[in-house]
């Protein structure tokens, strides 16, 4: 049975964002199927003082030319769920935050004082499911309990001979749908894994308009919310960062061990500094990548805990909920404590 907390229908988001009133909802973008795309604004936008896009002013050894920041300046946090549409965990933390900021409690009517009380504090942006054609070809409204292959046929599908196109084969055919029988929901209606578009010619309008966002608002903190079936919760390391980023990434990356062990939830910290030794020398340069390099911020991939019927940790509907609200409130505290960012 769904807990009635755990929103993620495409109807519900849409039913969400109507009733938005302290911020600001609009339709972000359409997806290949036609699907609307919502986002949510708190706080206003300020400006930077803009005079170059972040690579010129990276060229010009001044990234004030990009985004000029003082310690006067809202820090911008941007978090976005559903990139991949059946990972419905991202999707029900962010509808339990735009709630929690709408009306002082999570959807289960749980209090979490410090984000309410620091809103003020940030310009936040909210996207709820990025790609609303992969939610809306997943059948079910909770993976809790669901036997780990029948996860793999709901989120990568199967090939035309009807075996499960499993994860990592699943990225090996791009766009995937003229080679899928069933197409998961991993990726939109023209069978493309907004994780692993073309970013230097987009292919997708929903990567589109997650790229210009992030280059319009200059994001401090971008963290994309995925499922990472029965792991520990935790960030993906992300390559092709500069060594300054990825030292921020770290530090953020190794408060939320504490965090998480304060809430006895489990997390692994994985290392976020992520040098070419040459055994690898085709690292992906995916979604969460692409966004630093249109803003500048940090960015970064967070992998919750699903609950699968399947080995490993198995977190319950209400510890998955709490473990991004450990996320989003670590998020405040460090933004908080930061003078000027990185620019």
């Amino acid at each position: 049975m769904v807990k009635p907390f755990w929103k993620s229908k495409l109807m519900e988001i849409e039913a969400c964002l109507l009733n938005v009133k302290l911020g600001k909802s609009r339709v972000l973008a359409s997806s290949a199927g036609g699907r609307d795309i919502y986002a949510v604004e708190y706080g206003e936008k300020e400006s930077f003082g803009r005079r170059a896009n972040y690579n010129s002013a990276c060229g010009a050894g001044n990234l004030a030319h990009y985004a000029h920041k003082s310690k006067d300046n809202k820090p911008v946090l941007l978090i976005v769920g559903g990139i991949h549409g059946g990972e419905l965990e991202g999707i029900v933390a962010v509808m339990n935050l735009i709630e929690l900021l709408e009306t002082g409690t999570d959807y289960r009517g749980k209090r979490h004082d410090y984000l309410v009380e620091n809103a003020h504090r940030f310009r936040l942006l909210l996207i709820p499911c990025m790609n609303p054609d992969g939610r809306a070809r997943l059948p079910v409204d909770s993976l809790i309990d669901v036997p780990y292959e029948k996860f793999v046929y709901y989120m990568q599908g199967t090939w035309k001979d009807g075996t499960l196109c499993s994860w990592p084969d699943c990225k090996a055919v791009h766009p995937i749908k003229d080679a899928a029988d069933y197409l998961g929901s991993y990726f939109n209606d023209d069978g493309v894994n907004l994780m692993h578009d073309n970013f230097f010619a987009p292919m997708a309008q929903e990567t589109r308009a997650l790229l210009a966002l992030a280059d319009v608002e200059a994001p401090d903190l971008s963290v994309l919310l995925h499922g990472g079936a029965n792991n520990e919760n935790h960030f993906c390391e992300i390559p092709y960062l500069p060594y300054a980023v990825m030292q921020k990434q770290q530090e953020f990356n190794h408060k939320l061990v504490d965090a998480y062990a304060l809430q006895e939830l489990p997390f692994t910290e994985r290392n976020q500094m992520v040098v070419d030794d040459g055994k690898k020398p085709n690292p992906s340069f995916n979604l969460t990548s692409a966004i630093h390099h249109v803003c500048g911020g940090m960015s970064m991939t967070f992998e919750s805990n699903m609950g699968l019927a399947a080995p490993g940790v198995k977190l319950t509907p209400e510890e998955i909920l709490d473990s991004h609200f450990v996320l989003f409130e670590e998020m405040f505290r460090f933004n908080l404590k930061e003078d000027q960012g990185l620019f």
